[in-house]
């Protein structure tokens, strides 16, 4: 299986995919850390790929979203974003706007307090 096809399984198959350096429970670069905070606080199920672990799906995802940094992030199977435009929508209320209409679950208080801390 090339690595376009793990990827677009990896994305059809989880409801929320983030392509990372490390993995939500150890991030390895600030970026990544910054978005798997986010969506760990809210409480996101999501699935994680450490890009590190791999070349082919680290190269591969910045051929296959058209973006050319990690981390990024999929929502029922559509690329959303990386760390700017996550950090954006998270502020701004759009990510929650974006998980309800997909209908994917999240802690509404703690997406208010992100915004309360940051305001």
């Amino acid at each position: 299986m090339s690595a376009q096809e793990k990827i677009k399984t990896t994305v059809e198959a989880n409801d929320v995919v983030l392509y990372m350096k490390g993995t939500k429970t150890m991030p390895q670069c600030g970026f990544s850390s910054r978005v798997a905070g986010v969506l760990n606080f809210m409480g996101v199920d999501y699935a994680d790929v450490n890009v590190l672990a791999d070349e082919d799906i680290r190269s591969g995802i910045k051929e296959y979203s058209d973006w050319p940094t990690i981390p990024q992030l999929y929502v029922k199977g559509e690329f959303v974003g990386g760390c700017d435009i996550i950090t954006e929508m998270t502020l701004s209320g759009e990510l929650d706007q974006l998980f309800e209409a997909k209908g994917v679950s999240y802690d509404k208080d703690a997406a208010e307090k992100i915004r309360e801390a940051n305001a």
